[in-house]
C-alpha cells in the first residue's frame, strides 16, 4: 500500500498503526501538502455491511462535532474498494505507550491527561456520542503534553437503541464497564467507568483486572471490587483515589453521572490534592456495631428486582398484593440497616473518644526490607508482630522474589497486628516483540530501545514492495519472546533493484556526445540512422529520439536516434561539355565517355550548331543532351 494515492489525493507514506478492522497509515494530502492520517478498512471487511456501517459511523459521529482533545475528521472516501477515512496527523504517543515507557504516571500528569480526556468525552456527550472504547491504545499524548481522543470506531449515537439489549459485546476487556461486560444498557456512564480504569491504569501502572482471556476479566468487572489505588501506591491523594474508586462503582447509579461532574472534581484536586470526595463506597464502611441480617432473603429480594430491571423496559406497574409484600420486605430491611447506622456511628464515636491507653506500646516501626528476597523480608516483619501480605509480583530488573515495594512506607510507625503489603519481582520477564515491518527505521529502533531491548545489526535489502527507509523484517520476528537486553536486527529496504532513470533531450547532440549523455545516466545508445540533408549546418546534428525526453525508463535502455547526414547536392553530376562547333561524331564519343546520351538531327561529319544543355551545366549520368546541326544547304548559301 505504501506510495498509493487514494482519490487522487492523499499519498500513503507509512504504516503508523494497526486495529482489530482497520489499519492506520501516515500520508500526504498532495491537495493541500499537509500530513494526514489515513485509517483504511482491513480488506476482509470491506464486503462486510455491518463492519462497513460501523466504520461509515465513526466518520460520521467524529465528524459531526470538533474539540481541541478530540482528533478531527477530514474525510470519508471509497477508491478501488479500499474504504478510508482521513483523520488529523497526531505526531506523538499513544498513552498506553507512554504508560510503558515511564511504568506508571506521577500525579501532575495523570490528572492533567485525565482532565483532557473528560473534556473529550464531555463534548462527545454533549454532542450524543458514547465513545464506548475508551483506553489507552485510543488516546494520544504529543510531545508538548495535549491529548487527542480517537477512534470512535464503536460509538454510538445516543438514541432509542441505546436502551435496548444487545447481542454482542463491543469494547476492550480490560476497560469494559459491568453493564457493556453484560450486554446491558449503555448510556454515558459506560465512558465514565472506562475513563476511571484509565486514571487506575495512568496512577498504579496496571489495570484493575487482568485475567487469561476477555471472558475472565470480563467476569471480574461484574463480581470483583476495584481495590484502592491507595492499596497499590501508598502515596496516591486519597482525594484522587476516591475519585478513581466512585468512577468504577459497578451500578452506574452510584458513579459519576455526568463527565463533567467528574471533570470539576479532578480540576479541584488539581488545585487542591487534599480536596475531600466521598465516594459511595465509604458511605458504608463506618466501623458498626449491629444484628445479623438475613443475606439469602437480602439477596433474593435483590435479584428479583435485578430481573425485573434486565428483562424490562422501566414502566408502571399496578398494585397488587405481591408488590405490596415487597414494599414490606423493603421496609423492614431499611429500618434494621437504619437502625445498624445509628447504633454504628454511635458506637464509633464512643470508641474514638476512649483515651489511647498504650497505644505507644502497641505501635512498632516498619523494618527496611526493600531489595530483600521475600523470606528473609517476611521473617523480619512477622518477628515484630506485623502480618506479611504480598499485593502482586511484577516484571522488575531484580531477582525473581524480591521485594520492590513496600506500604504503608518503611520507617513508618504502625500498630502491631497491622498489614506491611508489598510488592515483589517476578523477575525480568519476557516481552513480546511487536510487528517491526514498514516502519522507519529510525521508528523501529526507538520501538526496540523502548522495550528495553538492543539494536543490533542493520542490513539493507532491496526490496520491489517495502519503500526505501523502511523494515522489512527483523530479527527475531514478530511475537517472539525476549528478555531485557537481547538484541533484535533489522533488514531495511534500499528500494526496487530495478533502478529507473530519466531519458535526456538529445537534440541538436552529435552521435557521438549522445553516446556519452546516455551513458551518464545508465542508458546506452541504440540504432543511429542518417538522413541525407544538403544544408551543411545540419550535418551530424540528432533531431529524433526514439523516447521522449523526460520520460522515465530502466537503466540500461536503449535509445535510438535519428541524424542529418550533408550530402553536396552536385556530387555525382556530369558538367555538360561545350558541343557547338564539334562534329556529330566527335561529340558523341566524348558524350559516350562521361555517360550522357548525345542526340543529333544530322550525320556523323555534320557540324553542332547548337545544344539544349548550356555547357558547364550540372546534370545526372545518363541524362540526353539533344544538339542541333548546320545544314548544307545554309552552306552553300554562304
Amino acid at each position: 500500500m505504501i506510495g498509493t494515492i487514494l482519490g487522487s489525493r492523499y499519498q500513503l507514506l507509512q504504516k503508523i498503526g494497526e486495529g482489530g478492522m482497520a489499519v492506520v497509515y501516515k500520508a500526504k494530502c498532495l491537495l493541500l501538502n499537509r500530513y494526514v492520517a489515513v485509517k483504511i478498512l482491513k480488506e476482509e471487511y470491506s464486503n462486510n455491511l455491518e463492519f462497513m456501517n460501523k466504520f461509515r459511523k465513526e466518520a460520521a459521529a467524529a465528524a459531526s462535532f470538533s474539540a481541541n482533545n478530540i482528533v478531527n475528521i477530514y474525510d470519508v472516501g471509497s477508491d478501488n474498494n479500499i474504504n478510508y477515512i482521513v483523520m488529523e496527523f497526531v505526531n506523538g504517543k499513544t498513552l498506553k505507550e507512554v504508560i510503558q515507557e515511564r511504568g506508571r504516571l506521577n500525579v501532575d500528569d495523570t490528572l492533567s491527561i485525565g482532565i483532557q480526556i473528560a473534556k473529550a468525552l464531555e463534548c462527545a456527550h454533549k454532542n450524543n456520542i458514547i465513545h464506548r472504547d475508551i483506553k489507552p491504545h485510543n488516546i494520544l499524548v504529543t510531545e508538548d503534553g495535549t491529548v487527542k481522543v480517537t477512534d470512535f470506531g464503536i460509538a454510538k449515537a445516543v438514541s432509542s437503541d441505546t436502551i435496548t439489549h444487545t447481542s454482542k459485546v463491543i469494547g476492550s476487556a480490560h476497560y469494559f464497564s459491568p453493564e457493556q461486560a453484560k450486554g446491558k444498557i449503555v448510556d454515558y456512564r459506560t465512558d465514565i467507568y472506562s475513563l476511571g480504569i484509565v486514571l487506575y491504569e495512568m496512577i498504579t501502572g496496571k489495570v484493575p483486572f487482568d485475567g487469561d482471556s476477555a471472558v475472565s476479566v470480563a467476569l471480574k468487572h461484574i463480581q470483583e471490587p476495584v481495590i484502592s489505588p491507595r492499596l497499590i501506591i501508598g502515596s496516591i491523594p486519597e482525594s484522587l483515589s476516591n475519585l478513581i474508586l466512585k468512577a468504577t462503582e459497578k451500578d452506574p447509579i452510584r458513579r459519576y453521572q455526568t463527565v463533567t461532574d467528574l471533570l470539576n472534581d479532578l480540576k479541584k484536586i488539581q488545585n487542591n490534592q487534599s480536596f475531600t470526595i466521598v465516594n459511595s463506597r465509604e458511605e458504608n464502611e463506618f466501623t458498626r456495631v449491629m444484628d445479623p441480617i438475613n443475606i439469602k432473603a437480602t439477596a433474593d429480594s435483590f435479584e428479583e428486582d435485578e430481573d425485573e430491571e434486565d428483562d424490562e423496559p422501566i414502566k408502571i406497574k399496578k398494585s397488587n398484593s405481591k408488590v405490596d409484600n415487597k414494599k414490606k420486605k423493603w421496609i423492614i430491611v431499611s429500618v434494621v440497616v437504619i437502625l445498624a447506622i445509628v447504633l454504628g456511628i454511635s458506637a464509633g464515636k464512643l470508641f474514638t473518644s476512649l483515651p489511647a491507653v498504650g497505644a505507644a506500646k502497641n505501635e512498632v516501626e516498619i523494618p527496611v526490607i526493600t531489595g530483600l528476597p521475600k523470606e528473609q523480608g517476611q521473617k523480619n516483619v512477622e518477628d515484630l508482630g506485623l502480618k506479611f501480605v504480598v499485593l502482586s509480583e511484577e516484571k522488575n530488573d531484580k531477582p525473581k522474589g524480591t521485594i520492590i515495594q513496600v506500604f504503608p512506607n518503611e520507617g513508618s510507625k504502625v500498630k502491631k497486628e497491622s498489614e506491611v503489603r508489598v510488592r515483589l519481582s517476578a523477575g525480568p520477564g519476557e516481552e513480546e516483540l511487536p510487528d517491526l515491518a514498514l516502519l522507519d527505521k529510525n521508528v523501529a529502533q526507538d520501538y526496540i530501545v523502548n522495550l528495553g531491548f538492543m539494536v543490533g545489526k542493520i542490513t539493507e535489502e532491496n526490496s520491489e514492495e517495502v519503500g526505501q527507509g523502511l523494515v522489512i523484517k527483523s530479527d527475531p520476528g514478530p511475537k517472539s519472546k525476549l528478555k531485557k537486553g537481547d538484541i533484535v536486527n533489522l533488514v531495511i529496504s534500499k528500494g526496487s533493484a530495478v533502478k529507473y532513470t530519466k531519458v535526456q533531450d538529445l537534440s541538436n547532440m552529435t552521435v557521438d556526445e549522445a553516446s556519452k549523455v546516455l551513458s551518464t545516466s545508465g542508458l546506452k545508445l541504440g540504432d543511429a540512422t542518417a538522413v541525407l540533408t544538403d544544408d551543411k549546418a545540419k550535418d551530424g546534428k540528432i533531431f529524433n529520439q526514439s523516447i521522449a525526453p523526460g520520460t522515465k525508463v530502466k537503466e540500461n535502455e536503449a535509445v535510438s536516434v535519428n541524424y542529418y547526414k550533408y550530402q553536396d547536392p552536385d556530387a555525382g553530376k556530369i558538367t555538360v561539355p561545350k558541343f557547338v562547333g564539334m562534329s556529330v561524331k566527335d561529340a558523341k564519343e566524348m558524350a559516350d565517355k562521361l555517360g550522357l546520351d548525345l542526340q543529333a538531327n544530322g550525320d556523323d561529319k555534320a557540324i553542332i550548331e547548337k545544344q539544349d544543355k548550356a555547357p558547364g551545366t550540372k546534370v545526372e549520368k545518363g541524362t540526353t543532351i539533344t544538339v542541333t546541326v548546320t545544314k548544307k544547304d545554309d552552306k552553300k548559301g554562304d
